[in-house]
């Protein structure tokens, strides 16, 4: 950040980083950088200036519209400015796209047509070839948290065992029969695209960047597919934001803008691996940190300004009992697909346990859930 992030700032700044993640950038005003949860309670507090002005003045920079709706407060503010993000995207073997269905853009995929996919390679090939992270280590709670059921209910909480879930897990057992049989072995997808074990996999960006640095002209990365209420993703989104004790709005606006330019976003990606949140050149993005890591840039790019994009925020309000609640979506996955059991009994009692997590935190909804008083209802 000081040595080279910073460095051709048109003024003096000191980066002052805090045990609680938030990040301090001060050039004679202060400006706080740090994690959407962070920055969320400064704002419910009233602590942070309104910045819409700025975004609106920052001219020529295209931000993603889902991101920048994150930024909000609830009455309707700019709470604060993306200043950059992680998540978790598809990736494949180029030759996998010979088995595409026909119509289908790799780009805009459903949960329908990755299935569709799976089969025609299963049916050519001889070889399941979808691949997920089931081992001990896997993120496989996150798919179904930030991607699966957001997709299919709107939510990761509110429609845990509606219609529309029971609809996703019918999908799930489809897909399953897609899925290489290796795939439990693996906590990451990175190895298994590099072996050949998987075609199609899903995983988080850091997790497969390894294998997009090794072989970058055998891979490609590309958007989560959408379900019935539109293309889930779940943001890992840092903030931009001024609080109300700054001594120089103007000041802070001018470091907003040089932190969002396009320039600085990709030297941030490349020095600390968070991804840009404005549109990037893809000829600039490949000067400046190879080809690899610029095919995951874009894949980031075109997941978080679909049309259809829905993203969707860590679980938030859990504390010590985040590990449980994570399990909770693990276990439902093992019973209905590995074991084969009842995916109305293994929903209802998999709600009990998660109802009584929430109602122990009393943690609230969060995005994409709609808001609620006192801890998020199961419906």
């Amino acid at each position: 950040m000081r040595s080279i992030i910073l460095k051709d700032f048109e003024g003096k700044v000191d980066f002052v980083p805090n045990d609680n993640q938030f990040r301090l950038l001060a050039s004679g005003a202060g400006l706080l950088g740090g994690m959407h949860g962070d920055l969320a309670v400064l704002a419910s507090t009233g602590a942070l200036d309104d910045v819409g002005d700025i975004l609106t003045g920052i001219k020529g920079r295209h931000f993603s519209p889902a991101l920048n709706t994150l930024g909000k407060t609830q009455g309707g503010g700019q709470a604060y400015i993306p200043w950059m993000q992680a998540t978790y995207l598809m990736a494949a073997n180029r030759k996998a796209l010979a088995y595409l269905p026909a119509g289908a853009d790799v780009n805009r995929l459903t949960y329908d047509q990755l299935v569709a996919w799976g089969e025609a390679i299963k049916s050519e090939t001889g070889q399941p070839r979808i691949g997920l992270p089931l081992g001990t280590n896997g993120l496989l709670h996150r798919f179904i948290q930030g991607y699966l059921l957001p997709s299919y209910t709107g939510g990761t909480v509110r429609g845990f065992k509606s219609v529309e879930a029971h609809e996703m897990w019918r999908m799930v057992r489809r897909l399953w029969d897609q899925m290489s049989h290796t795939s439990t072995d693996y906590s990451e997808m990175g190895p298994a695209l590099l072996n050949g074990d998987a075609w199609v996999v899903w995983d988080h960006t850091a997790r497969l960047k390894a294998a997009f640095d090794e072989r970058p002209d055998d891979f490609i990365a590309f958007p989560a597919p959408a379900g019935p209420k539109g293309r889930a993703f779940m943001a890992v989104v840092a903030g931009l934001a001024i609080p109300k004790t700054s001594p120089d709005h103007a000041t802070a606006a001018h470091l907003i803008a040089y932190l969002t330019r396009p320039e600085v976003q990709m030297q941030t990606l490349r020095e600390v691996g968070f991804f840009p949140v404005v549109a990037i050149d893809g000829s600039t993005a490949k000067v400046n940190v190879g080809p690899g890591l610029a095919s995951l840039q874009q894949a980031v790019s075109e997941q978080s300004s679909a049309e259809d994009a829905r993203p969707v925020l860590l679980p938030m309000g859990l504390g010590e009992h985040a590990g449980a609640f994570n399990t909770v979506y693990r276990l439902t996955f093992s019973q209905i697909i590995l074991r084969g059991r009842d995916t109305s009994a293994v929903l209802t009692r998999q709600s009990d346990r998660l109802g009584q997590i929430l109602a122990e935190t009393g943690a609230p909804c969060w995005m994409p859930d709609r808001a609620s008083n006192g801890p998020c209802p199961i419906q």
